[in-house]
């Protein structure tokens, strides 16, 4: 078994040192040890895109993720997590930054983000990824306004993933409401694959 040990690691520094060690050595099994909740996510969604079976244990402040290969070899490329696009439409990822809209008034800005947010369907299934960081992924709360808005558009098979350094950082990890857990190596190549992308701060 391979071991990957990502103590004190920030994103996407986890996932980088899992992927150089599933490239190199392609392990039947490999554990990889972190120390936060968004960590545990994103290796596990890394591992499982590669085509290992992942599973968890808590062991406390440490996490221990466990990846063992389901096929011969790991899959050299990551599957997408969704497969909504029809073909012709373009991919569309859009990424938003704050949790309001434009700079000025507060209260305005997050009334126009909210009104944005609920508009996103008039992209039809051209909408591909729906990225949040920063003060953005306040916006994937439970208490968010949007949450009912945002949980249609998961439903509807747009990807929905929020920064995990971002919701870690801003302790709202377990207030979280839709979507899954990203970092920066998922979000650099996903606007490379995407084929246009809209960004809002």
């Amino acid at each position: 078994m391979a071991s990957v040990d990502a103590r004190g690691l920030t994103c996407p520094a986890p996932v980088l040192r899992a992927r150089e060690v599933v490239e190199k050595e392609a392990p039947g099994s490999i554990e990889v040890i972190v120390d936060n909740a968004a960590a545990v996510e994103n290796v596990s969604r890394f591992l499982g895109s590669r085509g290992y079976a992942v599973s968890d244990t808590a062991e406390g402040n440490l996490f221990r993720v466990l990846g063992t290969l389901e096929g011969e070899e790991p899959l050299s490329a990551v599957k997408p997590v969704a497969a909504k696009v029809i073909e012709g439409d373009a991919k569309v990822l859009v990424l938003i930054m704050s949790d309001r809209m434009g700079t000025g008034d507060d209260e305005l800005g997050r009334k126009l983000m909210v009104s944005y947010v609920k508009t996103l369907n008039e992209m039809g299934p051209s909408l591909w990824q729906l990225i949040f960081v920063n003060g953005g992924v306040r916006l994937t709360c439970k208490d968010s306004p949007v949450l009912e808005e945002i949980k249609g558009y998961e439903k509807a098979g747009t990807i929905v993933l929020s920064c995990g350094t971002c919701m870690e950082f801003l302790g709202l990890t377990a207030n979280k409401g839709v979507g899954g857990l990203t970092n920066m190596l998922d979000i650099v190549l996903a606007t490379e694959n995407a084929d246009k992308v809209v960004t809002f701060s």
